[in-house]
């Protein structure tokens, strides 16, 4: 069975080839995820950064933490926001 964590939100950086998705557990916990993907190949996403692991209690702890610890995260999600 595969797991059934929900996708909250995902930001792509500028190139698309790295993403950051906030995700829901079933438990109603949170957690951050961050991925590449070789635009070229097109084999799909795969997890860098070993992020998934920790618990946070809810999407905004999940996503402070996700600011903290992706680089290039922050400059993302301000041209997305900048965006909208």
């Amino acid at each position: 069975m595969g797991h059934a964590n929900k996708v909250m939100k995902s930001i792509n950086n500028p190139q698309q080839d790295r993403c950051v998705d906030i995700f829901m557990s079933p438990d109603g916990t949170f957690g951050f995820g961050e991925f590449r993907r070789d635009v070229e190949t097109g084999e799909g996403w795969f997890p860098v950064g070993m992020h998934a692991a920790p618990v946070y209690p809810d999407f905004d702890a999940a996503m402070a933490e996700a600011l903290a610890n992706v680089s290039w995260l922050f400059e993302s999600l301000t041209k997305e926001l900048k965006k909208n």
